[in-house]
């Protein structure tokens, strides 16, 4: 499993998910059906609830499960505008409500060049890279995140799909094995 920190970076790059406020997204560019799931060569696998309201708040839980044990869950929320942001943390019986939400997406679609501050990362969209993966091959955009201190990481989302393929700062990296 990966660590807390890298976990929260990755599972909130991982999708945008469903809410009412899809309208300034193209169809389809953010995973959005409850129940989606997807299972990743680290043995984690990432499934989209029903909404649900968190103070005053109406977000998507998207829950990290290893094996059968629920280890987290983020609260994801779309904005009018068609962003999306990271709200809070479930961790056990403990709920962490962020003061200041973290922007996992602007508003699509996302394009080469692009960049936005999330809390103290900077995240930008690098290249569109060819990846093959056990769930098969794609074309996806490479997300550069540079963590406050310099520890660089890639993800590799693919618009109606979710993240591909995920590299830490060391060089480590998680494939896509199955989505459903």
């Amino acid at each position: 499993m990966l660590p807390a920190p890298t976990r929260a970076v990755f599972a909130a790059l991982l999708c945008a998910l469903p809410g009412t406020a899809l309208a300034a997204a193209p169809a389809g560019y953010y995973p959005q059906a409850a129940g989606t799931a997807w299972t990743y060569s680290s043995g984690e696998r990432q499934v989209l609830g029903a909404p649900a309201t968190y103070k005053g708040v109406r977000v998507v839980p998207l829950s990290h499960v290893l094996g059968r044990v629920l280890v987290s869950q983020d609260l994801l929320e779309y904005r009018a505008d068609g962003s999306v942001w990271l709200r809070g943390l479930h961790t056990g019986r403990e709920l962490r409500w962020y003061a200041s939400p973290l922007l996992v997406y602007p508003a699509a679609p996302l394009q080469p060049g692009q960049s936005w501050r999330s809390g103290a990362r900077t995240v930008q969209v690098t290249e569109v890279r060819g990846v093959t993966t056990p769930a098969g091959t794609f074309n996806a955009l490479v997300l550069r995140t540079q963590e406050a201190g310099g520890q660089a990481q890639e993800t590799f989302f693919v618009p109606g799909v979710g993240v591909v393929r995920y590299r830490t700062a060391d060089g480590r990296t998680t494939d896509l094995t199955a989505r459903r």
